[in-house]
């Protein structure tokens, strides 16, 4: 092995590391957010609202994947 493979090797470590440590946190903060808002004012997943936002979602998605 090179000094070259051996830097990569280092690299590529500690990035997944790194990386890896980021994506675990943004879930963490973002299972921490729902789980506040599960109170009274969190409608139904069912709810009249919820369906309309996901049409809407749809619509947009339909009309982004046209590009």
């Amino acid at each position: 092995m090179n000094a070259n493979q051996i830097i990569n090797m280092v690299v590529r470590l500690v990035m997944r590391k790194v990386v890896n440590g980021g994506v675990n946190a943004g879930i963490n903060a973002m299972s921490n957010r729902m789980s506040k808002g599960k109170g009274e004012d969190m409608p139904a997943p069912d709810s009249a609202e919820t369906q309309k936002r996901m049409r809407q979602t749809m619509r947009v998605t339909r009309k982004m994947s046209k590009f």
